[in-house]
Formats: C-alpha cells, sequence, structure tokens
C-alpha cells in the first residue's frame, strides 16, 4: 500500500499540489482499517484456514480505497475504485517462501494504484463487487464471507487498537515468536556446541514448516532455519537468510537437531497464539522458553527509537550516510510541510 500511496503522492505534488503529508496519512490510515475489516469480514483467520495469500487479496482493494482517497476522488470514484481492484486480487499460499511472496504484495500496490487511475479517468464497474453474489467476497472467501464488519462503526481505527504490530525480524511475522523464545533460550547458552536437542512445539502452521529449507530465502518460511540460525547466532537479520547461511556447516547441523510438534490445541491466530522451545544440553540441562508474544507486536510495544534503528539500518544498506540523514529529516517534518517529492528525492541517492 504504501508505496502505492508514495508514487501517487509524488505524482500529486509534481504536478503542483501542495506537499501532501496531512493527507498522506489519513489514506495510510483508511487503507490499514480497510485491510483490518476485509480480513475480518473474510473469516479466515487461522492460517490453515487460508485459502490466498492475505496481502494479495486484501491488498487491491486497501490499497485502491487510500489510493482514490489521496488522490481527491469523490466517494462514488472511491467505490469504483476498489470495485476494479477487486478483480484483480491474487496469490496462492504455495508460493509463500519464494520471490513470489513478495510480489504479492507489489501486485497488490500496482493494481490499486491502477484502480485508482482507471476509476479518475471514468472506468467502470459493478457497484456491489464485494457482496455480490458472484462478486469478491464469495469467490475468494465463500460461506466464510461475512459483510458486517465491512459496515460496522468505526469506534477506534486499527491503527491505534490493537495497533501496529512491527516486524523486528525479516521473516514471516508467526516465526518471529519462535526467534524470540529461541534467543530467550540463547541468552542461558551462548555455546551452540553445548546443544544435544531442540524440541518445538507451535500452532498448525504447515506452511512454515520447513526443516531443511531449500534457500536461505525459504528460511524467512521456516519455524526450524529460525530456531537454528537464533541459537547459533544470538541475532536475526537480512544476514541470516542468505544461502551461504543457510548451507553453513554448523546450520545443517543444527537444523538436524531440531523437532517440531504442532500442536491443534494451540491457537493459529497471531493475537492468541504461542510456541515453546526447548534446548536439551549434553550435560542435562534443560532450557525451555515460550513466548506469547514477540517485541514490537501489540502487547509488547517498542520504543520508536527500535523502529528507527531498523529502518536506519535498511537505508544505509543501499543509500550513502548524507541521503539517509536527509530522509529523516523529511520523515521528522511536521505534516503539513511533509513533502513526498523531497522523500523520495531522497532514496534516489546513489552510494
Amino acid at each position: 500500500m504504501l508505496p502505492a500511496l508514495l508514487a501517487a503522492g509524488e505524482r500529486m505534488e509534481a504536478s503542483g499540489a501542495t506537499p501532501q503529508g496531512d493527507r498522506l496519512l489519513t489514506a495510510i490510515a483508511k487503507g490499514v482499517e480497510a485491510q483490518g475489516r476485509l480480513r475480518l469480514s473474510s473469516g479466515q483467520i487461522e492460517p490453515e484456514g487460508l485459502k490466498f495469500h492475505p496481502p494479495g487479496v486484501v491488498g487491491p482493494l486497501a490499497t485502491a480505497a487510500a489510493c482514490s482517497y489521496l488522490m481527491g476522488l469523490d466517494l462514488e470514484r472511491q467505490a469504483v475504485a476498489v470495485a476494479i481492484a477487486a478483480s484483480g486480487a491474487a496469490g496462492i499460499i504455495a508460493n509463500i517462501g519464494s520471490m513470489t511472496k513478495a510480489l504479492h504484495c507489489g501486485n497488490a500496490a500496482m493494481r490499486g494504484i491502477e484502480a485508482s487511475d482507471l476509476a479518475a479517468l471514468g472506468f467502470t464497474a459493478d457497484r456491489d463487487p464485494i457482496g455480490n453474489p458472484r462478486g469478491y467476497g464469495r469467490a475468494y472467501f465463500g460461506e466464510t464471507f461475512d459483510s458486517g464488519p465491512l459496515v460496522a462503526p468505526v469506534r477506534v481505527p486499527r491503527v491505534l487498537d490493537p495497533g501496529m504490530a512491527w516486524k523486528l525480524f525479516p521473516s514471516q511475522y508467526a516465526t518471529h515468536f519462535v526467534i524470540t523464545a529461541a534467543l530467550d533460550c540463547r541468552a542461558s547458552n551462548a555455546d551452540p556446541s553445548a546443544i544435544e536437542s531442540v524440541a518445538i512445539v507451535t500452532p498448525v502452521m504447515a506452511y512454515i514448516d520447513r526443516p531443511k529449507p531449500d534457500s536461505g530465502l525459504a528460511g524467512k518460511f521456516s519455524i526450524q532455519y529460525c530456531a537454528a540460525a537464533s541459537l547459533l547466532d544470538g541475532k536475526m537479520d537480512m544476514a541470516s537468510y542468505t544461502d551461504a547461511r543457510r548451507f553453513a556447516p554448523d546450520m545443517e547441523a543444527m537444523l538436524g537437531r531440531i523437532s517440531l510438534r504442532q500442536d491443534p490445541g494451540i491457537a493459529g491466530r497471531l493475537d492468541r497464539m504461542h510456541v515453546v522451545v526447548k534446548v536439551c544440553l549434553k550435560d542435562g540441562r534443560v532450557i525451555e522458553r515460550r513466548c506469547d508474544a514477540p517485541e514490537g507486536s501489540w502487547s509488547r510495544p517498542v520504543k520508536p527509537e527500535r523502529i528507527r534503528d531498523k529502518a536506519r539500518r535498511l537505508l544505509s544498506a543501499h543509500l550513502p550516510g548524507p541521503a539517509v540523514e536527509a530522509f529523516w529529516r523529511r520523515v521528522d517534518a511536521s505534516a503539513d510541510r511533509f513533502a513526498v517529492r523531497d522523500l523520495m528525492a531522497t532514496v534516489r541517492a546513489t552510494r
């Protein structure tokens, strides 16, 4: 959603519009709210109940809602934008663990801004694309779909309650529970060579049960790999998911010591699940840690500086130092003076 909004905002400012900071923030809130409501309406919250990858299915519609608002379309044209985007929703679960998983998110951004542009040009679409018996809701979610959450009054926006869940590690979000528990175990034993075996208990999440991921990228979607890397390295960052790290001898050995049991009695919803990691040491000691919520989640908020530090590391990998500092100056500008065009100019700098 955000890349599409930045593109739309930059284009508007380049055409002479005033800085779009205020409207951009409102558009982001609208998009987050739309995604949350669509997810609730789907009735498919438990991972094992998913038929499609959610960002690829709810993302296009939410992005269209956000972009069409930012672009100043009237309510009728905003509705048309969402209807157009409904025909661009897609994303199969099977592609999770590959580069195509991220493409689902990119396609959602593309479809959302494309739908908004088409709506602005007068393109037509069904008046009830979501509730129509042959529409979006029935096509993607079947009998579990309930339009009620889409029209319920907004008491507290979802960006405030439960709030944002920040990803502190570059992997699939449910693996953050395993990473947290494994890092807690690592804090009590910093010597990986002392580990005899590792037993992990999680909810049923077949799509991230990958005992031997076939690449570093696939490791982002492997409970076992995320636990192994956490226990070996005591940290998780982008370097954790390279092929070099995946196929290192110590990683191969650690993966061979890990067993996983997926317990159907544990809720699979991210706001209700938990995991347990038990490390058995060669000297007979046992270290066991449970994670009910990783840092950065709704119930374990982190300070803004933690999020900023992560963003700074990611930016520094691609931008020269002065551009990184300029980026933060743009971000820290008051909303009414925040210019998308200026922000985007900083990220085009080269090392």
